[in-house]
Formats: structure tokens, sequence, C-alpha cells
């Protein structure tokens, strides 16, 4: 991905030769919205400060109640940590829980559920996945406007996965299981840096629903606290997205900036944003697609449902089923194509229930 986009913003610089006006069109206020997501969501991962919710797990004995807890952990901690943080959280639980309880042939068709509650629970808030980040601080809404045109994608796909849940386990809904795995204690001498983090995320937050032009302060707050706290962490933080969005950002404005093409791509992309964006998310994922399209699009409605359904058809359409993919071929070798196999069933019987919906929603204008 990092490569496609260096490529494709050194293209574009010979279609339009650079200027100060193209690096003042690149969304410096997103990149920095991400670069403070990242570091702060490092330290809670590095912190374990979601403890107590991972803890409640083992305490569930029956496989539809751990399921449902882990489905929906994901589902609802993907609207405020992203969903790509998510997944790293719960998704090692569930392969730790699952083998821990002799019920390993549950882990892929769990996981894979999993991996479409991120993608559905994280569309709901603005701050949810980076395409939503990008495309809230592009779009004149109030998170509230934005939040209630996207609850009905949200809700509905909520529904949906406990029917697949329940599909799972129809065979013995009161399956048990038996578990001996607890989760670790907090350390004693990470309790400042836990309450530093929550803080700063906090920050964050305020800072993307008020849309405030002190953005930049709030930057340097957090770099600097981060700095104060634990400078290892800018050692984890994943500067590949950041320099990746940097280059789609530059593709984006070099491409906008010649009028033939940015003329063309519109008359293209004319009341075809929903199917386009699905289309171009199989390519080069769906937070690019949504950077290079959002300056031809008319239908801002139908550009953030196509980039918040695109992960449903392919491991490329979301970089969350990725990284989904990569936990579990770490844990199991070799096993790579029968995940893609259960990956690509499960979504796509979800995928087939929702394309349809989500395009007639996708008429519902934002503005």
């Amino acid at each position: 991905m990092l490569t496609l986009a260096v490529i494709a913003a050194i293209i574009s610089l010979f279609i339009t030769p650079p200027t100060w006006g193209l690096i003042k069109d690149i969304d410096w206020h997103t990149l920095g919205m991400l670069l403070m997501m990242l570091c702060v969501l490092e330290g809670f991962k590095k912190e374990n400060v979601l403890r107590p919710v991972i803890g409640l797990a083992s305490k569930l004995k029956t496989m539809v109640a751990l399921s449902l807890f882990l489905i929906f952990g994901v589902f609802f901690t993907s609207m405020f940590v992203t969903n790509d943080v998510s997944l790293i959280i719960f998704v090692p639980l569930t392969i730790l829980l699952f083998r821990g309880g002799n019920k390993e042939h549950y882990i892929l068709p769990v996981i894979s559920m999993e991996n479409i509650a991120a993608i559905r629970g994280s569309l709901l808030t603005p701050f949810g996945s980076p395409q939503n980040l990008f495309l809230y601080g592009r779009a004149d809404v109030s998170v509230w406007r934005f939040m209630l045109h996207m609850s009905p994608l949200n809700i509905s796909s909520a529904i949906l996965l406990i029917i697949f849940i329940l599909f799972l386990y129809r065979k013995n809904v009161k399956e048990e299981i038996v578990q001996e795995h607890e989760s670790a204690p907090w350390e004693k001498e990470g309790r400042v840096r836990r309450i530093v983090y929550l803080v700063l995320f906090a920050l964050i937050i305020a800072v993307i629903v008020t849309r405030t032009n002190l953005w930049p302060f709030a930057v340097a707050i957090v770099l600097v606290a981060i700095l104060i706290t634990d400078r290892r962490i800018f050692l984890q933080v994943d500067y590949v997205l950041l320099f990746t969005f940097l280059c789609f950002f530059i593709f984006s404005s070099s491409i906008a900036g010649n009028e033939k093409i940015a003329e063309a791509l519109r008359n293209i992309m004319a009341g075809r944003e929903y199917w386009i964006t699905i289309g171009l998310s199989q390519i080069i994922s769906n937070v690019p697609a949504s950077i290079v399209l959002y300056p031809f699009s008319e239908n801002f409605a139908g550009l953030i449902y196509g980039a918040d359904t695109a992960g449903l058809v392919s491991l490329i359409g979301s970089l969350a089923s990725v990284i989904n993919y990569r936990i579990y071929v770490r844990e199991y070798p070799g096993n790579g194509k029968k995940f893609i196999k259960v990956f690509t069933l499960v979504s796509w019987a979800f995928f087939a229930i929702v394309v349809i919906p989500g395009y007639l929603l996708s008429k519902w204008k934002f503005f």
C-alpha cells in the first residue's frame, strides 16, 4: 500500500507540478488528528488500559455469551479506539480463550465476525476509522448529524451480527466453555501513564468534535506529554499509515489541480460514488480510495457509505481486515488460505444482505 501511494504521488507531480498551493491543499488537520490518535492508542495497548473490559470475558461460560461479548466488544470499542485497534485487542484474546477452552474450530468464524463488527461498529463515529476521520473533517456537518446518518447502517449491522452468532451455534445455543485464562494485572508504576493517556484521549475527542482551529496546539500537547511520559511509544507508532495518507493527499490534490482530469473524474463519479468507492477500495483499500475520490464526489453519503461497506468484500477492502489476517497467521502459520476462505464466506454473506440497503440509504443527503 505504501509503495502504491509513493508511486501515485510521484506520478501525480508530473501531471501537476508542485506549488505552494498544493502543499496548502494537503489535509494537515487529518494528519495531525491521526498522529495523535496513533500515539495515544499505542499507549493504550502498552499499558493495557482496557484490562477491565477484557477481564469480563474470562467470566463467561457459554459460547454464545462469550462470542457476543467478544464480537460486540469489538463493535463498541471500535467506535472510540478505531477499528484496527479494537481488533488488535480482541482477536488475540479470542484465540487465547477459544484455544484454552478447546474450541479452536470456532476461532475463524468468530474473528471473521469480529472483523465485520470492527468495520460496521466504527462507522458510527467520526473517529472510528481513518476514512471517517478524513471525510468528517471535510464535511460541513455536526458530529450528531454525522452519527444520525450513520446509525441505520450501524444498528442494522448489530442486529444482523446477533443473527449470525445464533446461526453459528444453532445446534447447541447453550454450548459451554471452560476457561482458565485470567487477564494480567495492572502494574502500579504504570498508573500515571494510564491516566495521562486517558486524559490525552479525551483531549483528542474534544478537538475532533469541536473542530477547533487550535488543533496544532493539541498536537503539540499530545506529543510533548508522551515525550515526557514514555518516549518509547514513538518507536511503535504506525508511521507507514501516516506517510501513506500523506502520499495519497498529494496524489488527490495534484489530480484535482488538473482541470481536464478532474472534470473527467467528476463525470465518471456522478451518481456512482457508492459503487465506485467499493470497487476502487478493492484495489487500494477504503482509506486511500476515500482520499482520492473525495474531491470529485457530489454525493458525500454515497462516498462514505461505500467506504464503510468496502471492507466486507475482500481483505484489501480495509486495512483492518489485513491486520486481522496478520494476527491469525502469526498464531497459525500456513493457514492463510483457510482464513481467506472462511473470512470471504462470512463477509460476503453479510455484504450480500447490506449492500443494496446501503445503496438506497446513500440517497439520503448529509447536507
